[in-house]
């Protein structure tokens, strides 16, 4: 098991999920570059990672909650820009807990929380 901090599950975390939002959206069959970008970024900003959070919360175990709030409660430098403190450590979390579940090849419980999102 991988053993990072939570900015650092954070930080892959990210990249995971707007690959794996980006990929929905063509699914879909959207193929028009800006309606993909509007689309994609509805889900990828700290509000969408919030909302997503919200949805997968209530099916987490007990040591996915424990990945969520050890992002949450790393300290960062950035300042969060249109969402509030809270919102945006909270989609920190969230992202952490994308990066744990990837870097720890756990993709077929990542997929279920995903779909779930969807």
């Amino acid at each position: 098991m991988l053993s990072h901090n939570g900015q650092a599950l954070a930080y892959i975390g990210d990249a995971v999920y707007e690959l794996y939002v980006r990929e929905y959206h063509l699914n879909q069959g959207t193929t028009q570059v800006h309606a993909l970008h509007d689309k994609t970024t509805k889900y990828t900003n700290a509000q969408g990672q919030y909302e997503a959070l919200k949805v997968i919360e209530p099916h987490l175990s007990e040591k996915e909650l424990s990945i969520v709030k050890r992002g949450r409660n790393a300290s960062s430098a950035r300042k969060p820009g249109q969402a509030s403190q809270h919102i945006y450590r909270l989609s920190t979390g969230f992202e952490a807990l994308i990066g744990y579940l990837y870097l720890n090849e756990e993709k077929s419980r990542l997929k279920t929380l995903l779909e779930m999102i969807f």
